[in-house]
């Protein structure tokens, strides 16, 4: 689980290290979050911050806990998912490491050009 003050390097997972499933059926079948309430995941409109930081770490304790929390976090990235806790991430920390993954993606592009280049 993230906390607040945490760093989200931990949290940037490359799409091409996620594990393929092997059992039957889609991964969301499989998920913690399907035996909660909806409201944990997603916010009430006009909700004060401090019940939505409570709410948000109490969705990322539940996907702490799912065994499909990659595959999650990865379907809210690729999509991207513009709301909720997906994967243990609140869309805002989504958008963070989408920024991180472009940005690496760059200096790797700039890294081949001047290889080939050179």
């Amino acid at each position: 689980m993230l906390q607040p003050h945490q760093p989200l390097l931990e949290a940037a997972v490359p799409p091409q290290r996620v594990p393929a499933r092997d059992q039957a059926g889609p991964w969301h079948s499989e998920a913690v979050c399907r035996r909660d309430e909806a409201g944990l995941f997603f916010a009430p409109s006009k909700e004060p911050t401090a019940a939505r930081l409570s709410r948000e770490e109490a969705a990322k304790r539940v996907c702490a806990r799912c065994p499909v929390m990659v595959e999650c976090r990865e379907h809210a990235l690729l999509q991207p998912e513009p709301y909720g806790v997906w994967g243990g991430l609140t869309a805002a920390e989504r958008r963070v490491v989408l920024a991180r993954r472009r940005r690496r993606e760059a200096e790797l592009q700039r890294a081949v050009q001047v290889a080939a280049a050179g």
